[in-house]
């Protein structure tokens, strides 16, 4: 009885300490940070949907300011995106997250059905564009904007680029830095982040509508990586290690798009008199008239158009933007 009662002791005495959820949210949250070279003197707002992997972001961030690991100066930013009758639900909770934390919100309702007919864009990209213009007109002057995308998330948007003939520049997946935006979390995967909120006991809202799979993104994400996980364990990592090899080389040929386009550009006109490869006239083309770019259809009628005998041919590039040919020049308008 007493050598059983020591070895207990002995045990309990070795036993490692179960690590807390929060401390490892709040540590996977920084090494994001930390590799995007984020230092400890700036404003950061954070975009929280209030849905899973938007409040670990939120909790991690403010854990390390709390616990005076780090010094930002957090703000939060929710944007209603007006999409469904209980979407105001949404914005409460995360308001009273934002509240609990002691930071301060700021919660804005838009129409992005609206948005997406006056802009002849789909709901999804309509969506993404107001909650990218919400947060720089929200966001002061210097700070950083985090979003709280995944793996998971860098993974869907390979497959669905790929599903739609994207180039190098779709299937380079979601890039972890882009002017202000950054992306601390494009290293973790989402059940990660669930199973410690959950070990917390951190709520967080879930939107149905993310698992209804009339919409492609969600056939993606509930079939298709389901399936490619199954055939290679890690696939999601792996298309990741894909998107960061791509995104290498599309920087590449954009800088030598880039430099030709200059060379080629004299008095608001673009020499094709003698043509670029048809790759490299692709890129050069996209850099030329800019966001959002036309269609890969409308690329390659313009350059058809550049290289052929006929004269005054005008190319509509949408939104409201057109290109004309004349004596294998090209103008944008």
């Amino acid at each position: 009885m007493w050598i059983r009662a020591l070895n207990a002791r002995t045990a309990a005495a070795w036993r490692l300490p179960v690590p807390d959820p929060l401390e490892l949210l709040a540590a996977d949250f920084d090494r994001g940070m930390r590799g995007l070279g984020v230092t400890d003197d700036m404003a950061i707002v954070l975009g929280v949907s209030g849905g899973a992997d938007s409040m670990a972001m939120l909790h991690g961030a403010s854990h390390l300011v709390e616990t005076d690991t780090r010094h930002w100066r957090l703000m939060v930013a929710h944007l209603d995106h007006g999409l469904r009758p209980d979407s105001n639900v949404d914005a409460a909770f995360v308001t009273d997250a934002a509240a609990a934390l002691h930071l301060p919100c700021e919660v804005r309702r838009t129409d992005v059905a609206a948005l997406a007919r006056a802009e002849d864009r789909s709901l999804e990209d309509a969506g993404r564009e107001a909650r990218y213009r919400f947060f720089e007109d929200v966001a002061p002057a210097g700070a950083l904007v985090a979003t709280a995308h995944t793996a998971d998330d860098a993974a869907e948007t390979v497959l669905l680029n790929l599903l739609r003939g994207s180039g190098l520049g779709g299937v380079r997946g979601i890039p972890p830095r882009r002017g202000r935006v950054i992306r601390p979390l494009l290293h973790a995967r989402r059940a990660m982040l669930r199973g410690m909120l959950d070990k917390s006991g951190i709520g967080y809202r879930v939107d149905p509508s993310n698992d209804d799979t009339a919409f492609l993104r969600n056939r993606v994400r509930h079939e298709l990586l389901p399936m490619l996980e199954d055939l290679r364990t890690g696939a999601v990592d792996r298309i990741g290690q894909f998107a960061r090899l791509a995104a290498d080389d599309d920087a590449l040929l954009n800088e030598l798009a880039a430099a030709d386009l200059a060379r080629r550009t004299e008095n608001g006109e673009i020499d094709w008199r003698d043509p670029p490869s048809v790759a490299l006239g692709r890129r050069m083309l996209r850099l030329a008239i800019g966001e959002p770019p036309p269609s890969a259809e409308r690329i390659e009628a313009l350059q058809e158009a550049a290289v052929g005998e006929r004269g005054g041919v005008v190319i509509e590039l949408g939104g409201g933007r057109s290109a004309s040919v004349k004596e294998r020049r090209i103008r944008l308008d």
